[in-house]
Protein backbone atom coordinates (compact mmCIF):
# COMPACT_ATOMS: atom_id res chain seq x y z
CA UNK A 1 0.00 0.00 0.00
CA UNK A 2 1.24 3.57 -0.60
CA UNK A 3 0.89 6.06 1.28
CA UNK A 4 0.50 10.18 1.75
CA UNK A 5 1.50 12.34 5.06
CA UNK A 6 -0.39 15.33 6.53
CA UNK A 7 0.20 16.90 10.05
CA UNK A 8 -2.96 15.85 12.38
CA UNK A 9 -4.42 19.26 13.19
CA UNK A 10 -4.53 20.79 16.46
CA UNK A 11 -8.16 21.39 16.01
CA UNK A 12 -10.67 19.10 13.74
CA UNK A 13 -14.11 19.17 13.19
CA UNK A 14 -15.54 15.88 11.78
CA UNK A 15 -13.49 13.21 10.23
CA UNK A 16 -12.57 15.19 6.53
CA UNK A 17 -9.12 17.46 5.58
CA UNK A 18 -10.46 20.09 4.08
CA UNK A 19 -8.36 23.00 2.37
CA UNK A 20 -8.42 26.27 4.26
CA UNK A 21 -11.10 28.04 1.68
CA UNK A 22 -13.80 25.11 2.38
CA UNK A 23 -12.62 25.84 6.44
CA UNK A 24 -13.69 29.60 5.59
CA UNK A 25 -16.86 28.39 4.75
CA UNK A 26 -18.06 25.91 6.59
CA UNK A 27 -16.20 26.58 9.91
CA UNK A 28 -14.72 30.26 10.18
CA UNK A 29 -13.75 29.97 13.42
CA UNK A 30 -11.08 27.31 12.46
CA UNK A 31 -10.40 29.05 9.68
CA UNK A 32 -8.85 32.04 11.12
CA UNK A 33 -7.08 30.25 13.50
CA UNK A 34 -5.31 28.04 10.82
CA UNK A 35 -4.94 31.39 8.58
CA UNK A 36 -2.51 33.04 11.27
CA UNK A 37 0.27 31.46 9.78
CA UNK A 38 -0.08 33.54 6.35
CA UNK A 39 0.99 36.76 8.17
CA UNK A 40 4.07 35.97 9.91
CA UNK A 41 5.70 37.54 6.88
CA UNK A 42 5.14 40.48 4.25
CA UNK A 43 4.95 38.12 1.33
CA UNK A 44 2.80 35.44 3.00
CA UNK A 45 -0.25 36.54 2.29
CA UNK A 46 -0.18 36.36 -1.39
CA UNK A 47 -0.14 32.89 -0.87
CA UNK A 48 -3.86 33.52 -0.15
CA UNK A 49 -4.32 34.44 -3.65
CA UNK A 50 -2.25 32.19 -5.25
CA UNK A 51 -3.22 30.46 -8.20
CA UNK A 52 -1.93 26.63 -8.91
CA UNK A 53 -1.42 25.86 -12.53
CA UNK A 54 -3.32 22.36 -14.22
CA UNK A 55 -5.55 22.34 -10.83
CA UNK A 56 -7.20 25.58 -11.86
CA UNK A 57 -7.55 26.57 -8.53
CA UNK A 58 -6.08 28.44 -5.54
CA UNK A 59 -3.41 27.79 -3.28
CA UNK A 60 -5.90 27.56 -0.39
CA UNK A 61 -8.39 25.44 -2.30
CA UNK A 62 -6.02 22.31 -1.68
CA UNK A 63 -5.02 19.97 1.07
CA UNK A 64 -0.93 19.92 1.54
CA UNK A 65 0.92 16.16 1.47
CA UNK A 66 3.61 15.14 2.04
CA UNK A 67 4.94 12.47 -0.45
CA UNK A 68 7.79 10.78 2.36
CA UNK A 69 7.62 9.85 5.92
CA UNK A 70 8.65 12.51 8.29
CA UNK A 71 11.33 10.25 9.76
CA UNK A 72 13.49 11.69 7.51
CA UNK A 73 12.75 15.40 7.94
CA UNK A 74 13.17 14.76 11.72
CA UNK A 75 16.41 12.82 11.56
CA UNK A 76 17.50 15.17 9.15
CA UNK A 77 17.08 17.90 11.76
CA UNK A 78 18.33 15.82 14.52
CA UNK A 79 21.67 15.50 12.54
CA UNK A 80 22.18 19.06 12.49
CA UNK A 81 21.76 19.42 16.23
CA UNK A 82 18.33 21.53 15.89
CA UNK A 83 15.27 20.54 18.32
CA UNK A 84 12.18 19.52 17.06
CA UNK A 85 9.20 19.16 18.53
CA UNK A 86 8.20 15.84 19.49
CA UNK A 87 5.11 15.66 19.88
CA UNK A 88 4.16 15.93 16.26
CA UNK A 89 1.82 13.58 14.76
CA UNK A 90 0.58 12.51 11.25
CA UNK A 91 -1.67 11.35 9.61
CA UNK A 92 -0.51 7.97 7.14
CA UNK A 93 -2.98 8.28 4.57
CA UNK A 94 -4.04 5.25 2.28
CA UNK A 95 -3.62 7.22 -1.16
CA UNK A 96 -7.01 5.16 -1.82
CA UNK A 97 -8.33 7.81 0.40
CA UNK A 98 -7.51 10.62 -2.47
CA UNK A 99 -8.89 8.29 -5.61
CA UNK A 100 -11.97 10.54 -5.82
CA UNK A 101 -9.30 14.08 -5.93
CA UNK A 102 -8.01 16.00 -8.93
CA UNK A 103 -4.37 15.38 -7.32
CA UNK A 104 -1.03 17.12 -8.81
CA UNK A 105 2.59 17.23 -7.37
CA UNK A 106 4.01 20.83 -6.53
CA UNK A 107 8.06 19.99 -7.29
CA UNK A 108 9.36 23.06 -4.94
CA UNK A 109 12.76 23.23 -6.30
CA UNK A 110 15.08 25.46 -5.21
CA UNK A 111 16.32 26.68 -8.41
CA UNK A 112 12.34 28.47 -9.64
CA UNK A 113 11.40 29.25 -5.48
CA UNK A 114 10.86 32.88 -5.71
CA UNK A 115 9.02 33.17 -2.89
CA UNK A 116 5.92 33.29 -1.77
CA UNK A 117 4.71 36.41 -3.50
CA UNK A 118 5.79 34.91 -6.94
CA UNK A 119 3.88 32.56 -9.04
CA UNK A 120 4.19 29.42 -9.28
CA UNK A 121 5.93 28.36 -12.77
CA UNK A 122 3.70 26.11 -14.68
CA UNK A 123 6.32 23.18 -15.18
CA UNK A 124 6.29 22.91 -11.41
CA UNK A 125 3.11 21.26 -11.13
CA UNK A 126 2.58 18.22 -12.68
CA UNK A 127 -0.92 16.30 -12.50
CA UNK A 128 -0.89 12.54 -11.32
CA UNK A 129 -2.42 9.38 -11.47
CA UNK A 130 -2.59 8.81 -7.41
CA UNK A 131 -2.60 4.72 -8.42
CA UNK A 132 0.36 5.03 -9.99
CA UNK A 133 1.84 7.40 -7.41
CA UNK A 134 5.35 6.60 -5.64
CA UNK A 135 6.14 7.23 -2.04
CA UNK A 136 9.57 9.18 -2.18
CA UNK A 137 12.18 7.26 0.03
CA UNK A 138 14.70 10.06 0.74
CA UNK A 139 14.86 13.99 1.66
CA UNK A 140 15.93 16.08 -0.85
CA UNK A 141 19.60 17.47 -0.61
CA UNK A 142 18.20 21.09 -1.10
CA UNK A 143 15.94 20.51 2.03
CA UNK A 144 19.37 19.18 4.08
CA UNK A 145 21.80 21.77 3.01
CA UNK A 146 18.58 24.43 3.83
CA UNK A 147 18.66 23.46 7.29
CA UNK A 148 21.83 23.25 8.21
CA UNK A 149 22.57 26.60 6.93
CA UNK A 150 19.52 27.81 9.13
CA UNK A 151 20.68 26.14 11.85
CA UNK A 152 24.00 27.69 11.29
CA UNK A 153 22.02 30.81 11.55
CA UNK A 154 19.90 30.62 13.44
CA UNK A 155 17.16 31.89 11.27
CA UNK A 156 13.41 30.13 11.73
CA UNK A 157 13.22 27.73 9.32
CA UNK A 158 10.09 25.98 7.30
CA UNK A 159 9.73 22.03 8.10
CA UNK A 160 9.16 20.97 4.85
CA UNK A 161 11.11 24.01 2.18
CA UNK A 162 12.07 22.24 -1.48
CA UNK A 163 9.97 19.04 -0.30
CA UNK A 164 7.85 18.18 -3.11
CA UNK A 165 4.25 18.39 -2.14
CA UNK A 166 1.12 16.65 -3.12
CA UNK A 167 -1.70 19.44 -3.82
CA UNK A 168 -5.23 17.17 -3.44
CA UNK A 169 -8.27 19.60 -4.81
CA UNK A 170 -11.15 17.92 -2.61
CA UNK A 171 -11.78 16.63 0.75
CA UNK A 172 -9.93 13.18 2.16
CA UNK A 173 -11.79 11.15 4.77
CA UNK A 174 -9.23 10.43 7.62
CA UNK A 175 -11.17 8.12 10.13
CA UNK A 176 -9.37 5.06 11.09
CA UNK A 177 -5.61 6.31 9.55
CA UNK A 178 -2.92 5.04 11.28
CA UNK A 179 -0.90 8.13 13.36
CA UNK A 180 2.96 8.00 13.05
CA UNK A 181 5.58 10.29 14.54
CA UNK A 182 9.24 11.25 13.35
CA UNK A 183 10.72 8.24 14.20
CA UNK A 184 13.25 6.10 12.08
CA UNK A 185 13.84 2.44 12.96
CA UNK A 186 16.18 1.13 10.43
CA UNK A 187 19.38 2.54 12.15
CA UNK A 188 21.49 1.19 9.68
CA UNK A 189 19.98 2.59 6.57
CA UNK A 190 19.98 5.70 8.07
CA UNK A 191 23.53 5.74 8.62
CA UNK A 192 24.02 4.87 4.91
CA UNK A 193 21.60 7.63 4.21
CA UNK A 194 24.14 10.52 6.02
CA UNK A 195 27.33 8.90 4.50
CA UNK A 196 25.74 9.86 1.20
CA UNK A 197 24.44 13.17 2.22
CA UNK A 198 27.76 14.04 3.63
CA UNK A 199 29.43 13.86 0.71
CA UNK A 200 27.42 17.32 -0.63
CA UNK A 201 28.75 19.33 2.66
Amino acid sequence: MKYVYHMVPKSMVGENLISLNEMKLSEPTLYENYAKKYFDHPDRPKLLAKSVPKLNCLWNDVIFLLPLHPYYIYEALNSIGSSVKKDLMFYKIPTERLLENKNAVFLYSKEKDNGPASEIPEDEVELIDIISYEECSSLPVDTYEYFKEGHKNGSQMGMFVYIPHILSLGSINVKDVERVIGVFHRKNELKMYWEILGSFK
